[in-house]
């Protein structure tokens, strides 16, 4: 018979448990671990902030804002003050109002062209490393081409195709940066397939829709997550870019972009018509490069 000390950790049926696990703490899930080590980063907090107070600015722009998009006043290019917190731009209209207002055209964009670019990057490069062979051959060939080709032509390329609204630029953008994520994709998968679990799964019998969907992607998801999250900036900031060489929204559509092209002409009499647009989009780019940064860390196993 065997004697438990009193007060000894005891596992079920009564036996006692191994030396040291009374000091071992209940497993918490995945998402809890991910959270603490990324609100360690006090920069990717920062930027999930500043993120939150964006997004609740565009919802609630009608109740921030005193004047609309398009109002005008009797002053022109005049700087800041108490009627105007920015200023008005070279038609009377009040800059504050139309950065604001801006931020629901650059999100929507951002947000919208990295789900469409992720999609097909994603869906695009699982295929290519999974099955291998000549499917991969020509899916790698075409990306190659697609990179040999200048980003920006090839965006004013399509643009010119599509037209110049929102929806035409999302299509630019989605169409055109999913390039880099299926490379990467391909990578994960052709080091992912080749491993264990999925062996074990082909030889379970299960399809390879199942095998790709349910046991490879899951743990490929972790570049996915940050390349997207980044990508998010990257495409406000390619979606200025264009607005700025006239082939994004056009007026009065109130594009951080475009606003930074019409007060370029005036830095030295009004800089602020292309500094608040202009910090406008340096903040919102660098808040996604330090959330996507903590999601790195915070997602990467190495560092648990």
């Amino acid at each position: 018979m065997t004697l438990v000390e009193p007060g000894a950790p005891t596992a079920i049926g009564g036996q006692p448990e191994p030396t040291g696990a009374e000091d071992m703490g209940e497993a918490r899930p995945l998402r809890a671990d991910v959270w603490k080590r990324f609100r360690r980063n006090h920069l990717a907090i920062a930027g999930l902030i500043f993120l939150i107070l964006l997004v609740l600015a565009a919802i609630f722009a009608p109740w921030i804002t005193s004047y609309s998009i398009t109002e005008r006043s009797t002053s022109y290019r005049t700087g800041p003050s108490s009627a105007h917190w920015f200023g008005t731009d070279a038609i009377g209209r009040d800059v504050y109002t139309r950065v604001v207002y801006g931020a629901r055209v650059s999100l929507k964009i951002g947000f919208v062209a990295t789900f469409l670019l992720v999609t097909i990057g994603v869906v695009l490069g699982a295929i290519s490393g999974f099955f291998g062979g000549g499917i991969d051959t020509l899916i790698t060939r075409v990306i190659d081409i697609f990179l040999a080709i200048p980003y920006i032509v090839l965006a004013v390329a399509i643009a010119s195709v599509f037209g110049r609204s929102e929806n035409a630029v999302i299509l630019v953008l989605g169409l055109t940066g999913w390039l880099a994520l299926a490379r990467i994709v391909r990578a994960s998968f052709l080091s992912l397939k080749n491993l264990e679990y999925t062996e074990a799964a082909t030889a379970l019998g299960f399809s390879r829709n199942r095998i790709m969907a349910r046991h490879i992607l899951p743990n490929a998801l972790q570049p996915i997550i940050v390349y997207g999250t980044i990508s998010v900036g990257a495409v406000i900031l390619s979606e200025a870019a264009l607005s700025f060489l006239n082939v994004g929204p056009q007026d009065p559509t109130p594009a951080w972009g475009l606003m930074v092209a019409q007060g370029k002409g005036s830095l030295s009499n009004a800089p602020h018509l292309l500094f608040f647009p202009g910090a406008a989009i340096f903040l919102t780019v660098l808040a996604f490069v330090f959330i996507g940064d903590g999601l790195r860390d915070a997602l990467d196993p190495k560092l648990k």
